[in-house]
């Protein structure tokens, strides 16, 4: 059982710690040691939030909140309870609101807490990170000349549109200012003259994505996830043989994880894993397994200290056979980041497994039942827009105009042919890192923080969909497809409400790596997956083929730099959403979170950059000055 209230007086290390005007006594606060739960809403954190089923309250922290009755116990999330105090208990804590401040480190965050009726947020070892739900303030967050305060943001994909969608709830002008003519960035769909869908890439939805799935129910879509079974589903290629009239019908091959519903993590897992028999031997499950315990007993502290090593280099340390890394991690691996093991870090597959691990549903996967720009990027703008911003397309940036002090003075977008001064209180950039890079000002290179970006690559990703004249498959689910090229794909006639179709299947699939195919042709790419395809469904796919299916159309999808490229040593180059900048903040999966290159990680960033800029002019107003003068400095830092 897991205690709870320390209130005051922290056994942490760390005591004289305090963020920069929040006084000491204000103060609840978790860190990496501490094992205690508090009542309070965590205002701004970047680590979170695992309860335990059972909890009891201390009576300290009864005493502090003016109540002394048991919680009452509510169930979120599947498995997960909450123990609540009920009642209005901001008017009877002793303790008066604060803010957080940014992690002294990476897997290391302090927080302040700010009374909220009827929240308990927890913390246990090897806790996944999210950001609680922001507290919006009874007053908008002024900036000058009586006006909210006025915040641009460049790039309308997850992580911008994120970004303003907190900054909004919490009283701010969010203004977002997209390049394109599309939303969603990396998750942008278009439809074609038919009426059709294609997508950037193939998105997917994952229990283990705790601001995803919290920022579905903020917007009220929750709805609109389509669960599977708790599965993962191999498809393995087949050398096919005809029968006697020289016809081929053979059917497909399919090897499945399943995730028992009636076990917890991490039983759940091993079950799974234990049950599957067609993939790996009994002798490497076992050395699997015992190579996977520091994993296991470490939890995401031994996943970021393997940076260092590729996911091979890994498994060939704890003498893992290869035939592991063939046979299950190559297809998980371009599945997880578009390149091989080879290339991955350890620690991006070791967070993905500590989380399917950890977490009873982590593994769980989802699919959207549309076009995600329609079906969750449109819900964000239209949250954005009731509160007062905007979100406006085709306005590329041109040029970061700066003050005599190094901070923005404005941005210089593109509008048609002519120029646009776009002038704020502060300026998010939700670019990818790749565009940012170009666009960044000559005065800031040199900055330590800029500069480590030259180690952040985008990868190339390729995203075919094939519509078929019958269909290939029945399965509703994602598939890992084992072949050289494809990493994975779905049949979304299938998997997704929005494409549904009983009679003909449309495949969408992701070529991967990509670096060979990305300057082919849309023909020579859909040859090549076609041929892979005939190795996937021998019966439909080929001359030979006895139920041959006929391809009606198709669409490729080229990202010449896509998602960066998670080889191994890169966590020191990530940036923090802060820069030395004081009005300029980072958002993007290339920043510091621990959700890598990831939806999730999109959206975690954007929320953290917002808590960032809301904790600046809280801290500035803490100081005495006035919100106006937040993100004005005289100089910038080295």
């Amino acid at each position: 059982m897991i205690k709870i209230g320390e209130i005051l007086g922290s056994s942490s290390s760390r005591s004289n710690w305090r963020p920069r005007g929040v006084r000491s006594r204000s103060l609840h606060r978790i860190s990496r040691r501490s094992r205690s739960l508090f009542i309070h809403r965590i205002l701004f954190t970047q680590q979170d939030i695992l309860v335990e089923r059972s909890v009891t309250l201390s009576q300290p922290c009864r005493s502090a909140l003016g109540d002394n009755r048991n919680p009452q116990k509510i169930s979120i999330a599947g498995d997960i309870t909450l123990s609540v105090i009920s009642g209005d208990t901001s008017a009877m804590c002793p303790l008066r609101p604060g803010m957080g401040h940014r992690p002294h480190g990476y897997g290391e965050t302090h927080a302040a807490f700010a009374t909220s009726a009827g929240n308990v947020i927890a913390r246990r070892r090897g806790p996944r990170m999210a950001v609680a739900p922001l507290q919006v303030p009874s007053e908008p967050v002024v900036g000058g000349m009586g006006r909210p305060a006025r915040i641009a943001v460049v790039g309308a994909g997850l992580a911008g549109l994120s970004c303003a969608k907190y900054l909004s709830e919490a009283g701010f002008q969010a203004d977002v200012y997209e390049a394109r003519d599309v939303l969603g960035g990396k998750v942008a769909a278009w439809k074609d003259d038919e009426g059709d869908y294609y997508e950037t890439g193939l998105h997917i939805f994952f229990g283990a994505y705790p601001n995803m799935l919290s920022l579905f129910q903020e917007l009220g879509i929750s709805d609109r996830l389509q669960w599977k079974s708790h599965s993962m589903i191999f498809n393995v290629p087949t050398e096919a043989t005809a029968d006697a009239d020289g016809l081929v019908r053979t059917r497909p091959v399919y090897s499945r994880f399943d995730f028992p519903e009636w076990l917890p993590a991490p039983l759940n897992g091993i079950v799974a894993i234990l049950r599957n028999n067609d993939l790996l031997t009994w002798g490497e499950k076992v050395r699997f397994a015992i190579g996977l315990l520091p994993a296991i007993v470490f939890g995401r502290r031994y996943a970021e200290n393997c940076d260092s090593l590729s996911w091979t280099e890994w498994l060939q340390r704890q003498r893992i056979p290869e035939r592991v890394n063939k046979e299950v991690f190559s297809a998980m691996s371009k599945a997880l980041n578009f390149i091989g093991p080879d290339e991955i870090s350890t620690t991006v597959i070791m967070t993905a497994l500590n989380r399917f691990l950890q977490e009873k549903n982590g593994s769980k996967m989802a699919f959207l039942d549309g076009s995600p720009s329609e079906r969750l990027c449109e819900p964000l703008v239209d949250f954005i827009t009731a509160r007062g911003g905007s979100v406006q397309l085709e306005r590329p940036l041109k040029r970061i105009a700066l003050n005599p002090d190094g901070s923005v003075r404005y941005l210089v977008l593109r509008k048609g042919r002519d120029e646009e001064i776009v002038k704020a209180d502060a300026y998010v950039s939700a670019m990818p890192v790749d565009i940012l890079k170009r666009l960044l000002p000559d005065e800031w290179r040199a900055l330590p923080l800029f500069a480590n970006l030259k180690h952040l690559v985008g990868v190339p990703v390729i995203n075919v969909h094939l519509w078929f004249d019958r269909k290939l498959t029945d399965v509703d689910h994602l598939l890992f497809s084992r072949s050289e090229l494809l990493s994975v794909y779905a049949d979304m006639s299938n998997t997704c409400k929005g494409y549904a179709d009983d009679n003909r299947s449309m495949l969408e699939l992701v070529l991967a790596p990509a670096d060979e195919y990305i300057g082919k042709s849309d023909e020579d790419i859909v040859d090549a997956t076609m041929a892979e395809l005939q190795r996937l469904f021998p019966q439909h796919i080929g001359e030979q083929a006895a139920e041959k299916a006929n391809l009606r159309k198709y669409h490729v999808v080229k990202t010449p730099r896509s998602v960066y490229k998670t080889t191994k040593g890169l966590e020191s180059y990530r940036p923090t959403q802060t820069t030395p900048i004081i009005n300029f903040f980072l958002a993007g999966d290339f920043t510091k979170q621990m959700y890598l290159a990831s939806m999730e990680g999109a959206v975690l960033s954007g929320k953290l950059a917002a808590t960032e800029i809301i904790k600046t002019v809280f801290e500035a107003s803490q100081d005495g000055t006035p919100p106006a003068e937040a993100f004005l400095s005289s100089s910038f830092e080295n």
